[in-house]
């Protein structure tokens, strides 16, 4: 019998040394090979042999595009693109704690018409259960297992032949051709290509949950999200009900779709209109609140920006934001201070985001100069107005795509007007609309219109 061999590999991309480096040659990452002992070649099992591919031409391939399972949750189905494509490798990551065993049991519970197997290597049967009962849905056909060793789940899936197979984590399981421990990067790189094999070998979809490091970015190798079809983020503040479900890579739709999910105590419940959950609690008589008219990937989401300014206690002036891009807010002051003869760089300015969400679009950069000097004035803003525009460095209002969705939501929503650049209402029939659409060209003609 041969000896194992030790090898070196990179926990960034994978790369594979037989002995110790300092700088990953292949990513160049610093200080990220670790040492693995590897099983010896020749007791790995033999391999299945494939059938030989013969090149065909294009237009004689078929393909049946609506061949999809439906997950029975419209938001699932948004952000997969319609779907689980049969065949297909899934992951989903995400912090501890944030739902992700949840989201996939729930899931499962909820496709009563298909047989799932949901196999853990983090929770026995009897936890699992309990989940279950606490999500309080029933399925006649849906099979529970505890294991790690990929052969054994393997010899399961192929006894009981299901429509779905689910395993909680990846990072859990392990297999004999490797000597490595569960976890590593040669034990997740070979599991996960071997539920890739068995996925496009069967037919049947795999969906894996992912464990994420604390620079929140997927455990294992980086050719892991290569290998998988689609690579899906389920985020959100544990302080908030609120859960993000958005898709980094989706090889059969697109990546702009985002679900949302509200946490209670028997599981997610999906938010069909978010707007109306985020700008529920709102005071007349509040300064430094404004709404932004955001995109968060096709559909509309109107939150709430809200600022606080007052002056310095302590030396330097502190910036502070919570939702939003730090960078971004000390240039849309600097804009303000420049622009606007507005002096704020002796005042503390504090920015959040309502209701826990992170925004990354720049359409609400004149919701956010508006709070701004909403409270630096102490000036309530209307809470049935509405912005939608980006801010230049020169302080003029730039204009943002998918502004016909924005206004047509805010007029659904109810708001009396909605503040837009100039720019984007050449081509647009404002008389289709209820609300009051306002253009403007430059961020005083904004102040002006509200403080004058």
């Amino acid at each position: 019998m041969a000896k194992a061999k030790t090898y070196y590999f990179c926990l960034e991309c994978g790369y594979r040394s037989s002995s110790w480096l300092g700088r990953c040659p292949e990513c160049g990452k610093w200080n990220t090979m670790q040492e693995e002992v590897v099983q010896a070649a020749d007791k790995r099992p033999a391999q299945r042999q494939q059938t030989v591919a013969v090149p065909r031409l294009l237009h004689e391939v078929t393909c049946d595009s609506t061949h999809r399972q439906s997950t029975h949750s419209a938001e699932f189905d948004r952000v997969l693109g319609g779907g689980i494509v049969a065949g297909s490798l899934m992951l989903l990551g995400g912090e501890p704690g944030i739902g992700k065993s949840t989201l996939l049991l729930q899931t499962a519970l909820a496709m009563t018409d298909r047989k799932l197997l949901y196999v853990s290597g983090e929770e026995s049967e009897q936890q699992i259960k309990m989940r279950a009962d606490r999500i309080g849905v029933a399925h006649e056909n849906c099979y529970v297992v505890s294991e790690t060793l990929t052969q054994r789940i393997f010899e399961y899936a192929e006894a009981l032949n299901p429509d779905l197979l689910i395993i909680d984590s990846v990072q859990t399981m392990c297999t004999e051709t490797l000597d490595s421990p569960a976890g590593s990067v040669s034990q997740i790189r070979e599991c996960t290509a071997e539920f890739q094999r068995y996925a496009k070998t069967t037919g049947i979809p795999v969906l894996l949950i992912g464990h994420i490091t604390k620079d929140g970015t997927l455990a294992g190798p980086k050719v892991m999200e290569h290998i998988v079809d689609t690579v899906l983020q389920f985020e959100g503040d544990r302080n908030y009900g609120y859960r993000l479900l958005r898709a980094l890579k989706n090889r059969f739709g697109s990546t702009a779709e985002i679900g949302i999910f509200e946490m209670h105590g028997n599981g997610l419940r999906e938010v069909q209109n978010p707007s109306e959950f985020l700008l529920g609690q709102r005071d007349d008589t509040l300064s430094g609140a404004a709404v932004a008219a955001a995109v968060e990937g096709a559909r509309p989401l109107f939150v709430e920006v809200q600022s606080l300014v007052s002056s310095a206690v302590y030396g330097t002036p502190q910036r502070n934001t919570n939702g939003f891009d730090m960078r971004r807010t000390n240039m849309l002051l600097a804009v303000l201070e420049k622009r606007c003869r507005f002096k704020l760089g002796a005042k503390d300015v504090f920015l959040n985001i309502a209701g826990g969400l992170r925004v990354n679009d720049p359409s609400i950069d004149l919701a956010v100069a508006c709070s701004v000097l909403s409270s630096n004035v102490d000036i309530a803003i209307s809470p049935r107005i509405c912005f939608a525009a980006e801010l230049g460095l020169s302080g003029e209002v730039r204009p943002v795509s998918r502004i016909e969705q924005r206004i047509a939501e805010a007029d659904r929503l109810g708001f009396e007007k909605i503040f837009v650049s100039k720019y984007s209402v050449r081509h647009l029939n404002t008389k289709a609309y209820k609300i009051e659409i306002v253009s403007v060209g430059l961020i005083e003609e904004a102040f002006r219109e509200l403080f004058a």
